[in-house]
């Protein structure tokens, strides 16, 4: 029995480096899967700038939107439907033959 001992403690110091070397593998192919800078982290992250991106563009949209709008009452060259349009508005006012039909508070049409 005393050969089958040494012969265990020697496939044992063998088997120790091989052994290690797939422990550090193992690691290090964990963590460049599943670390803060791995493959998901980036799958996630370049779906948050895809999102980022989108919304930018609808910001983006609505401001030349507004940006237009108001291009129409500024300068030496004011839009009469626009300052007419703005005028009644804050004032509260309509015409004799208008119609008015109210929206709820948070239902605006512009």
């Amino acid at each position: 029995m005393k050969g089958f001992g040494q012969a265990l403690k020697r496939r044992a110091k063998e088997a120790v480096l091989p052994l290690a070397f797939l422990a550090v593998c193992f690691y290090f192919g964990w963590h460049a899967r599943h670390g803060e800078r791995g493959l998901i982290a980036h799958a996630q992250r370049t779906e948050e700038i895809a999102v980022a991106r989108r919304d930018l563009a609808l910001a983006e949209a609505a401001r030349d939107t507004i940006e237009r709008r108001v291009q129409g009452l500024r300068g030496d060259h004011v839009d009469r439907d626009q300052l007419d349009e703005r005028g009644r508005a804050l004032l509260n006012m309509v015409g004799r033959d208008e119609i008015v039909l109210p929206y709820p508070p948070g239902q605006r049409l512009y």
